[in-house]
């Protein structure tokens, strides 16, 4: 997933824009962008729009984010959503493996109650939302086959920390919020999962989102999340391979598997060990999930 976008799951109007926005995949919010009396509207506008959209031929990832674990709402919306197949959870305030394994047995019973296999219904934690969760980042390797995709959160960790701001005057994270990217960073390639960078909450500037999805690419993250559907094709084309980095991991890969047992080789000019086949690879396997390559 390159792009996913937040849409209030009580807002119709926005969920049917949503879908021909171009995004991979639309995040119905359960969470915090519905007002607690329109929690209960928001889980029947979910349930619904996600019947509707299984029935389409072609459709983007339909991902929930539900209530956190420690707020009570938690089952009533997996109660609401669950029959009717997302093919995530979004977890918010998501406090290391642990809270993953407590969401995956949540969605189990569930599953078994509506006659779905277990573990068809994946899990997208946000890993940076509280400051206990900084803590424990590294702890979701192993926590369950369903954790897809991990992400990370300024918004919320700044309001735990009590900073008056979370970027400085150019638009840049301040350090504590550079900590919690980089941990999730690193929390995802330890739990080989997906990492997916934060939302650009100045949704109109398409020059500051551009290069902050340059930076995550750069960084290792492999899609971004949005806020506005304008953001979209510009978070498509920065994660969309280009065709010369396509080439250039081809090459690479062609070149070891032309020289058996080499440790490093030469492309182009340019010597390259092992650790790149391995970039090369993800790389081509991002172009094939954009249907760039066979």
């Amino acid at each position: 997933m390159r792009s996913l976008l937040f849409v209030p799951a009580d807002s119709p109007g926005k969920l049917d824009k949503a879908l021909g926005c171009g995004a991979d995949a639309l995040i119905l919010d359960l969470e915090d962008s519905v007002s607690p009396e329109r929690k209960e509207a928001a889980r029947i506008g979910a349930a619904g729009f996600l019947t509707q959209a299984q029935a389409l031929p072609v459709r983007p990832r339909l991902i929930v984010r539900v209530n956190g674990l420690t707020t009570g709402l938690i089952d009533a919306d997996l109660d609401a959503v669950v029959a009717a197949r997302p093919d995530a959870i979004m977890l918010p305030k998501a406090e290391g493996g642990a809270s993953v394994v407590h969401a995956d047995a949540k969605l189990s019973a569930r599953e078994a109650l509506c006659g779905l296999a277990e573990g068809s219904i994946r899990i997208v934690a946000i890993a940076t939302e509280t400051a206990s969760a900084l803590f424990l980042a590294g702890t979701y390797r192993g926590a369950s086959a369903r954790l897809s995709a991990l992400t990370w959160g300024a918004e919320d960790l700044s309001a735990e920390l009590g900073a008056e701001a979370n970027r400085d005057e150019h638009g840049h994270f301040l350090d504590p919020y550079r900590l919690a990217r980089t941990l999730c960073i690193a929390a995802a390639a330890a739990a080989e999962a997906q990492a997916l960078d934060t939302v650009y909450v100045d949704f109109r500037n398409e020059p500051g989102l551009r290069r902050e999805c340059e930076a995550a690419r750069r960084d290792g993250f492999t899609g971004k999340m949005a806020i506005h559907p304008g953001q979209v094709a510009t978070i498509n084309d920065v994660f969309t391979p280009k065709p010369e980095a396509i080439a250039k991991a081809q090459a690479i890969i062609a070149a070891f598997a032309a020289a058996p047992g080499a440790g490093v080789i030469g492309v182009g000019g340019v010597m390259y060990d092992r650790p790149h086949i391995a970039k090369a690879e993800r790389l081509l396997a991002r172009a094939k999930a954009a249907g760039l390559v066979a």
